[in-house]
């Protein structure tokens, strides 16, 4: 489906609609006022533990078992559940979870025009998980937000910061069937102009962090070296067009998981986010020391805890990777968060490595004050 609206948008962008109205240096000082938080804040990547409660609801909507109204009831508990306990915690910038979320593309997919999602397409992730990818048969536009509701939803039940949370343009093409009549960038640039929407709906609605996720943004890189320049040139232009329309006082996060970073390092910088967390707990903070070389100038968030093991990392173990990359980030620079999201794991071992994890920050910042 061809839509000339769509079309015209994107043929209409310029370079400035890409970069950000303020360089980093003058953001930074906005965000840190308006959001008040510590050093060494603390976060999560996003989704919290997919019970099987929760996808027995959505089974059991789709079968007609239960209404829209009781499936929206069962999602608000988990929400209130989910925000209390990081309140009680103590993290410092909050999610609300993701419980009404299937997968992190095919939960767009299906709110988006232009892409098609099947009942059946059952593809292998990894081990034993497997995802249904979506077809990007279309051109691609935002009719209705998408995640504004349920982000200010839990906005509304805590005082601290809670992120909007979104899954990147280049991620949307690389976890699903994408149409192959036009070149890949076009199709990228379509997917950001809609996904730009949904940050402006977030911002407009209070949100004052927001999450775009590229975990795959290295995962595409060309095989071919000579094919990498022109990948990586698009594919950072389409997220900066995602997030580039914000004030400068709103932060804008990404995340990356288990690659190697130091091929794309230059890429991450060009993305010109405030805040990158990256996988760091199974190198012993690789990525953060790669960063340093680069001479990365912004925020990071090298992960301090492993989330695809089950086992649950003591505060100490934390505290001391934590150490390790403050060799190589500045404190003010430095965040404390798990190497990605919690969606696989149990409550048990989210609310114990969460614990750890925010006790960890406290020693190293009453480290930090003592020196």
């Amino acid at each position: 489906t061809r839509d000339p609206a769509v079309r015209a948008r994107a043929a209409a962008v310029t370079d400035a609609d890409a970069r950000r109205s303020q360089p980093y240096g003058e953001r930074t000082a906005a965000q840190r006022s308006r959001l008040g938080l510590p050093l060494l804040p603390t976060t999560t990547i996003g989704s919290f533990p997919q019970t099987g409660d929760l996808r027995t609801a959505r089974a059991d909507l789709r079968a007609g078992r239960i209404g829209t109204a009781g499936y929206e009831d069962r999602i608000r508990a988990e929400i209130q559940e989910v925000v209390s306990f990081q309140e009680k915690t103590g993290i410092d910038v909050l999610v609300h979870g993701e419980p009404e979320r299937n997968d992190m593309v095919q939960y767009f997919a299906e709110r988006l025009t232009g892409y098609l999602a099947t009942r059946h397409g059952w593809v292998q992730s990894y081990g034993t998980r497997y995802v249904r990818p979506p077809i990007l048969a279309g051109d691609i536009s935002r009719p209705e937000p998408m995640t504004v509701r349920w982000t200010t939803y839990a906005q509304s039940l805590t005082d601290r910061p809670v992120k909007g949370m979104l899954t990147g343009p280049v991620t949307m093409l690389a976890w699903s069937f994408v149409r192959d009549d036009q070149p890949r960038a076009d199709t990228a640039r379509q997917v950001a102009l809609a996904l730009r929407d949904e940050v402006a709906g977030l911002e407009t609605a209070g949100t004052g962090v927001i999450q775009v996720d590229e975990p795959a943004l290295r995962e595409t890189l060309p095989l071919r070296a000579a094919g990498r320049a022109g990948y990586l040139a698009w594919a950072t232009e389409a997220f900066r067009l995602t997030t580039a329309g914000v004030r400068p006082d709103t932060q804008i996060h990404t995340h990356m998981c288990y690659a190697e970073f130091g091929d794309i390092v230059r890429a991450i910088d060009d993305l010109d986010a405030d805040v990158i967390s990256l996988e760091a707990a199974r190198s012993h903070m690789q990525v953060a020391r790669e960063l340093a070389a680069h001479g990365y100038p912004r925020e990071a968030g090298p992960g301090v805890y492993d989330i695809h093991s089950p086992r649950v990392p003591d505060a100490g173990e934390v505290a001391a990777l934590l150490r390790e990359g403050l060799k190589a980030i500045p404190a003010e620079r430095l965040w404390v968060n798990p190497d990605c999201g919690l969606k696989t794991r149990t409550w048990p071992e989210t609310r114990a490595s969460l614990e750890h994890l925010v006790t960890a920050a406290r020693t190293v910042r009453a480290e930090l004050s003592g020196s």
